[in-house]
């Protein structure tokens, strides 16, 4: 008879899941996997076949992950991607090696694109161009692809150390490059 798993899967993603937090994907080893676990490496092996298969799996909670800190950032602002670029900067300031992962394409085997990921469960762009359309710009989708780009290159700051503002300053910036890019200033 065999002997009982006394170790799941979720509890081996878990451990990767808050490693990769930490440090990074690439610093998830089986030896520390299995010390994070509380377990030895023989089930790691077990239930995955190799790294990629527990990447795929770390990934999936992650973009799960994101989802809920979006959902839970506050959304009070009128002008339309602020309140989704303040969400998005804040979690490349918070987590920079879960932002690696999800928005940098070190995950590319298995990747959401980047919209399906910012867009998430709830259509939290749909909702923003909505907005931007509801409050009378003609190319809501053209003006978010621009608000996307300077948002993304802010994230990308972020997790490099190079953006150094704070939220007012933020709310600011992204209040300006909208009324810039809608021509309404």
């Amino acid at each position: 008879m065999s002997r009982k798993a006394t170790i799941t899967q979720k509890e081996i993603v878990n451990a990767a899941f808050k490693i990769t937090r930490k440090e990074g994907f690439d610093k998830v080893t089986s030896r520390k996997l299995a010390a994070a676990a509380g377990c030895s490496t023989q089930p790691i092996f077990r239930i995955y076949d190799g790294m990629d298969d527990l990447k795929k799996d770390v990934y999936d909670k992650k973009a799960l992950y994101y989802e809920d800190y979006y959902n839970d950032c506050i959304k009070v602002h009128d002008t339309p991607f602020v309140d989704l670029g303040l969400a998005y900067i804040g979690f490349a300031q918070k987590y920079p090696y879960l932002f690696r992962l999800l928005f940098i394409g070190e995950s590319e085997k298995f990747t959401k694109s980047m919209y399906d990921l910012v867009n998430g469960e709830g259509d939290h762009i749909v909702k923003e161009v909505s907005k931007a359309r509801e409050q009378g710009v003609q190319n809501a989708e053209q003006l978010f692809m621009k608000m996307w780009i300077f948002i993304h290159g802010a994230g990308c700051m972020a997790v490099t150390g190079d953006y150094d503002l704070d939220e007012r300053d933020s709310i600011a910036m992204l209040t300006s490059a909208y009324e810039s890019f809608a021509g309404l200033s």
